[in-house]
């Protein structure tokens, strides 16, 4: 009987919260980014700035990670958001990735840390309309947010090629980490689509950590290289863009790590890979 109350308790609660209980069961439906190119139409995009941060998902409750983990934000930090799915960035600052990241893996938050984060949220994704629709309803929810650490993402229009090659030009000059684009006549689409666009000075990509190789000369008893693969299955090293940290403790191998790279050759290895860091969620 104990066990038929509690299974009972259990479900009432899902049904009375479906959107918690549908993304605290696993990783959330996600919208993800394409690479820009040039023949997009920019009159049907809205542009804003791509936060050098850890994309964050609230459901209600709790902030979710890609992989569906949850950042332990303090209960001050989250008092006042709504109960309904938001999709944002966690965010310090440009240039802070390796700080932020420190602060949200804390399973016992550190208030002082939590202090200088921002929740940077840019959709609503269970709201009815286009992502227009969707922003001036973000914006109506929001302005009952009196925390100055939850925000909406400013967006713009661009008319011209020229003129976005400008802004992402000024804005990485001033250390950001490039643009998103995000197709207005959409419904909010799980999954990765052309519906929104990465902008940045350089390509990157995801690949998953296969072997250490051992370093030589300064890195005697350190990591020299790491061979990854990334998503087409291809089997490279890369041996820049880590910290002497990172070297002595380098990540696991299973690990998926974000690098960035030039091109590939005609084998499709990339070109001048170099590790930037481990992807957030792991």
């Amino acid at each position: 009987m104990y066990y038929r109350s509690m299974l009972s308790a259990v479900i009432a609660t899902c049904l009375a919260n479906p959107i918690i209980a549908k993304e605290s069961s696993g990783s959330p439906s996600l919208v993800l980014a394409e690479q820009f190119h040039n023949q997009i139409d920019l009159s049907l995009y809205w542009v804003s700035e791509k936060y050098d941060g850890a994309r964050a998902w609230w459901n209600g409750r709790h902030f979710l990670s890609r992989g569906g983990n949850i950042y332990h934000a303090p209960k001050w930090f989250t008092d006042n958001l709504p109960d309904i799915a938001l999709d944002g960035e966690l965010w310090i600052g440009r240039g802070r990735f390796q700080a932020l990241m420190q602060t949200i893996r804390d399973h016992k938050p550190d208030d002082t840390a939590w202090k200088a984060v921002k929740f940077m949220v840019f959709d609503a994704p269970h709201a009815d309309g286009h992502f227009s629709d969707r922003q001036e309803f973000l914006g109506k929810t929001l302005r009952n947010v009196p925390d100055h650490w939850i925000q909406q993402v400013p967006q713009q229009k661009i008319s011209t090629h020229k003129a976005l090659q400008s802004l992402l030009q000024q804005i990485t000059g001033e250390g950001a980490e490039g643009l998103m684009l995000q197709k207005d006549g959409m419904d909010y689409l799980a999954g990765r689509h052309y519906g929104l666009l990465k902008f940045k000075t350089h390509t990157d990509a995801e690949a998953v950590v296969m072997s250490h190789l051992p370093g030589k000369g300064k890195y005697r008893n350190m990591l020299g290289s790491m061979v990854v693969e990334d998503s087409t299955g291809v089997q490279f090293k890369i041996g820049t863009g880590f910290s002497d940290e990172q070297r002595v403790t380098p990540p696991a191998i299973g690990t998926t790590i974000t690098f960035r790279y030039q091109g590939r050759t005609q084998s499709g290895k990339p070109r001048f890979a170099r590790f930037l860091r481990v992807r957030p969620e792991e």
